[in-house]
């Protein structure tokens, strides 16, 4: 997996940090403190740009909030959830919703893309809206186009977002239970057209029981490069 200067950084569960050569940081669904897969010394960054996020659930919304108001990270999300941080004081938070794209830090063009899922957020202690889910397609200059699915279960659109936006890499969950299991990940990535796929939300709990291993057996003679990253352990730069 080339990515070109790009900087990844797994942190366990769904989250990812991006960082450009510029030192630009950007997180994805970023659940650092309670996760139990993110190392110590990453739950408390110092630096964050932007979030994306792919929807309210407490294991990928997570440390949204603190980022946006301790660091001033611009936070891109569904409109639903844009309202939620803009009444908790958040500053900088940008509301969209599916097929709608924004130009971010680091030069980034994001688009939102569908996700099958359920979505939600924790309101006040109750369980309140929290729009659709949602995956997210970054493209940054001169760098691989990737795919972050968020919480889904395979979907034929998949092959949409190939012909629309062709990513090369693409973070899958695998666990099962909530989301896709390792054979629909892997009809996932061929429906994608990938070259690489970085598998997420696995073995943060039991029953998250899908792994990297059965994924490549899944992928046997595809091509497709199964990325098996070890949490706050970057890759690239």
């Amino acid at each position: 997996m080339d990515l070109k200067g790009l900087e990844l950084t797994w942190l366990g569960h769904a989250a990812v940090r991006l960082r450009t050569a510029d030192g630009t940081t950007v997180y994805l669904d970023p659940w650092l403190t309670g996760n139990p897969s993110c190392p110590v010394p990453e739950q408390h960054p110092d630096r964050a740009d932007a979030v994306y996020l792919t929807h309210g659930h407490g294991d990928h919304f997570g440390d949204t909030l603190d980022l946006a108001l301790r660091l001033g990270a611009e936070v891109f999300c569904m409109n639903e959830i844009a309202g939620h941080l803009s009444r908790r004081g958040a500053g900088r938070v940008v509301g969209l919703n599916k097929g709608g794209t924004v130009a971010g830090p680091g030069g980034v063009r994001a688009t939102m893309v569908d996700a099958v899922h359920s979505g939600s957020i924790d309101d006040d202690r109750r369980i309140g809206y929290g729009g659709e889910p949602a995956g997210w397609v970054l493209a940054f200059p001169g760098a691989p186009v990737l795919y972050h699915a968020g919480d889904t279960m395979i979907f034929g659109d998949m092959a949409l977002i190939r012909e629309l936006w062709a990513p090369e890499v693409a973070f899958l969950p695998i666990g099962g239970h909530y989301t896709m299991d390792p054979p629909q990940a892997a009809r996932a990535a061929r429906m994608l057209g990938v070259s690489a796929v970085v598998p997420i939300h696995w073995g943060t709990f039991p029953v998250l029981a899908g792994t990297p291993a059965q994924l490549a057996e899944g992928l046997a003679g595809s091509g497709i490069e199964v990325v098996d990253l070890t949490p706050g352990v970057p890759v690239g730069g």
